[in-house]
């Protein structure tokens, strides 16, 4: 019997393998893996996994291009990162649901109001929330807002407590 446990490639992988072949996002990924330095192995459930990758950006221990997950560890060294495999295979089926390109324009759409809103790229970024925050070892932050009415309300609590009884509203 065909499994994921015998190594092999159930029917929803061969799909995506498939769709993410014909909207071009992994032959593009195999090409940034090469270009990077990394070298493409097999992986788990249709995957491919490109360790050793050495440019600069992006800034990230693995990001994925279509079904290539491109890592700076080498390719083995995922497999013992199965939370961080399983946040790189959502983004692969991310990629079937944009159409393949279409996803990096999205991608920087939601990054940049991620960034906007919180401060964090990742924190309220729609694809990486799909993918699992935690899983890619992203932390959500609360928004600008919320920190700064949360700063406001400690900084008037020691206000009020370094006044030592003098009432609000006097000077010392």
């Amino acid at each position: 019997m065909l499994t994921e446990q015998t190594g092999g490639v159930l029917a929803r992988h061969r799909y995506r393998r498939i769709a993410n072949l014909a909207n071009l996002s992994t032959p593009i990924g195999l090409v940034v893996g090469l270009v990077g330095g990394a070298r493409p192995s097999r992986g788990p459930r249709g995957l491919v996994l490109a360790g050793g990758y050495r440019l600069p950006v992006p800034d990230a221990v693995a990001f994925t291009i279509g079904n290539v997950v491109v890592a700076r560890m080498p390719a083995q060294d995922l497999l013992h990162r199965p939370a961080l495999l399983a946040h790189e295979e959502r983004h692969a089926w991310q990629y079937v649901a944009l159409g393949g390109p279409l996803y990096w324009p999205v991608y920087l759409l939601t990054t940049t109001w991620s960034w906007l809103f919180t401060g964090d790229r990742a924190s309220h970024n729609l694809l990486e929330r799909a993918a699992g925050l935690a899983d890619g070892g992203y932390r959500e932050r609360a928004s600008r807002r919320q920190r700064r009415a949360r700063r406001s309300r400690v900084g008037r609590r020691r206000g009020a407590s370094d006044r030592r009884g003098v009432p609000p509203g006097q000077a010392r």
